[in-house]
């Protein structure tokens, strides 16, 4: 054998073991989390949601990066699901939902969560996203502003930035990465390590006790979801450019809710820009919180649904 051809053999031999090591990660972690909700068919895809509450009115919850709808699920929905129908779902090509054509584009994933909602009879939510998920909620208002009440962005990504993608997502979204480092993340990258990177997201705040179980460690960097989205993350900024100079067109409450210690998503770049640019737009701001209000303020996220519905004039009739 020639020095190319061993080192082809070596190279097709680690790719085999990689590939097995992840699928067979990726098996166990579907066991372990599976499907909590309801498949919807829309354009051919299945998305999943989990529909909870018995409410007057309805609140879609859109998580946000790497993340699916069990994000919500281990704290904040119980208690919504207290005075509120509520509706979680993973964006398409996370969690259990199917991956869209296009599904790197905001108003791909927005038309299709709205559809979701639909199809369980909620014509004009509240809708709530959280970090990316509270782009999309934003897309929805300008894009559909008559197929919502109202829209309570948390910690999201509302305006341009200027740090640039980061070499993370700039490696993962890259070809290379998408079919030779993902897949190394997938078999190789210890539970620990992943444990560390929820606990960053959660900073200054620790993360709340049985989280990264009940959400799912192994389960978040399966090859598919990881793929997904380094994708939407590189597609992101050039949308936001372009949705920031429609807002006006939202015609319904904003009630924004952002920490003032968010080191993922800064305030002062978004939510405070959005709240000075649109006349609906109103924002809470927690002192010493960080990205993740919707676990370590759930009083302050609910109260802030709460005046949206109030805002929205929503006084009875399932929406």
């Amino acid at each position: 054998m020639t020095f190319w051809g061993a080192v082809a053999s070596a190279l097709a031999l680690a790719a085999g073991t990689t590939h097995v090591l992840a699928s067979r990660r990726e098996a166990r972690a579907n066991r372990s989390h599976p499907p909590t909700g309801q498949f919807v068919v829309v354009n051919g895809l299945r998305l999943h949601a989990e529909v909870t509450g018995e409410g007057d009115q309805t609140v879609v919850l859109i998580h946000g990066s790497s993340g699916n709808l069990r994000d919500f699920t281990h704290g904040l929905t119980p208690v919504l699901a207290e005075r509120y129908r509520v509706i979680a779902v993973d964006r398409p090509g996370l969690g259990w939902s199917d991956a869209a054509p296009e599904g790197e584009l905001l108003e791909t994933q927005a038309r299709l969560i709205q559809a979701v909602a639909e199809h369980f009879g909620a014509r004009k939510p509240i809708v709530l996203g959280q970090s990316y998920g509270g782009a999309v909620a934003l897309c929805w208002a300008t894009l559909m502003p008559d197929r919502l009440s109202a829209v309570v962005p948390v910690s999201a990504v509302t305006h341009p930035w200027e740090t640039g993608l980061g070499a993370y997502y700039t490696l993962l979204s890259s070809a290379p990465g998408q079919w030779a480092v993902i897949p190394m993340i997938t078999a190789f990258v210890p539970k620990a390590r992943v444990q560390a990177e929820i606990d960053k997201i959660f900073e200054p705040q620790p993360a709340p006790e049985g989280y990264a179980d009940h959400f799912g460690t192994d389960f978040t960097i399966r090859r598919a979801p990881l793929r997904m989205n380094a994708r939407q993350r590189r597609q992101l900024l050039w949308q936001i450019e372009a949705l920031a100079e429609r807002y006006d067109e939202i015609t319904v409450p904003i009630e924004l809710v952002h920490g003032d210690a968010d080191p993922i998503v800064s305030p002062r770049i978004h939510s405070e820009r959005l709240a000075a640019q649109h006349p609906e737009a109103r924002l809470t701001t927690l002192p010493g919180i960080g990205h993740m209000p919707h676990h370590v303020s759930i009083p302050e996220v609910v109260a802030a649904i709460d005046r949206a519905a109030l805002r929205a004039g929503l006084h009875g009739g399932k929406k």
